[in-house]
């Protein structure tokens, strides 16, 4: 069965546009012109993934996320945004965006991203238990939220994206290449160093001894694994 994109986007020419590509690629598409039609489609149809656009009458995008991920669905959600603020990018990713592009995009770049969103999304997609315990930390995915011995984490955007991503993938080893792709997004400029970076700052704020870690496992010679402690770990 075809993956159901909701796009949200008021601008017509770019809504069928982008529409017809995602048609090309075999996805089924349901549209969304403004933010209140857009909220009410992706809480009430079966969707796998929502484009959404940061400027929207009636109801913006930042409104419309929140309120999706408020209701309890885990559909990943991809921003467009014509902003080019940082802010406005950190702000859509910590209340429950996956990614975001800049408008204007690349249309191969946005097929690439829908397609990683898409494969790293849990098969189930929809309503999702959305809390995980390992050791001293809870992590709640829908409210973007970390706790270490009941005090908050504060992790980048970035650094939750991973995190979450490693909890999703949980006893898989997964490559630098792997990790680059899905949770940067296919396309982005940056080394496999910065695998290695967030890696070790996510083990600085969450392993009891960032040295010897228990639960972000470095495989040699192949990636990274998340392995809880205790095989009962996992969704409250």
């Amino acid at each position: 069965m075809n993956s159901r994109v909701l796009l949200v986007e008021d601008e017509e020419a770019l809504r069928l546009f982008v529409g017809d590509s995602l048609r090309n690629e075999g996805y089924a598409v349901e549209f969304a012109c403004d933010g209140h039609e857009g909220l009410e489609k992706a809480t009430n149809l079966p969707v796998d993934l929502i484009i959404l656009d940061v400027m929207l009458p009636r109801k913006d995008g930042f409104e419309v996320c929140q309120a999706i991920r408020a209701a309890g669905h885990s559909a990943p959600i991809l921003m467009l945004t014509a902003r080019g603020q940082i802010e406005d990018t950190v702000n859509g990713l910590r209340i429950g965006a996956d990614d975001y592009v800049t408008k204007p995009f690349n249309m191969t770049e946005l097929m690439a991203r829908v397609g990683a969103l898409l494969r790293r999304a849990p098969v189930n997609g929809g309503f999702r238990d959305n809390v995980y315990h390992f050791g001293e930390v809870r992590v709640d995915l829908r409210a973007t939220e970390v706790t270490r011995n009941g005090k908050r984490v504060d992790l980048s955007a970035r650094e939750f994206q991973l995190l979450r991503f490693l909890i999703e993938h949980r006893g898989e080893t997964l490559s630098r290449d792997v990790l680059l792709k899905d949770v940067w997004g296919y396309g982005a400029k940056i080394y496999t160093r910065t695998v290695d970076m967030r890696i070790a700052n996510l083990r600085h704020h969450l392993e009891d001894d960032p040295k010897q870690p228990k639960f972000i496992l470095t495989v040699q010679g192949l990636g990274y694994k998340f392995k809880p402690e205790d095989p009962d770990t996992g969704k409250e």
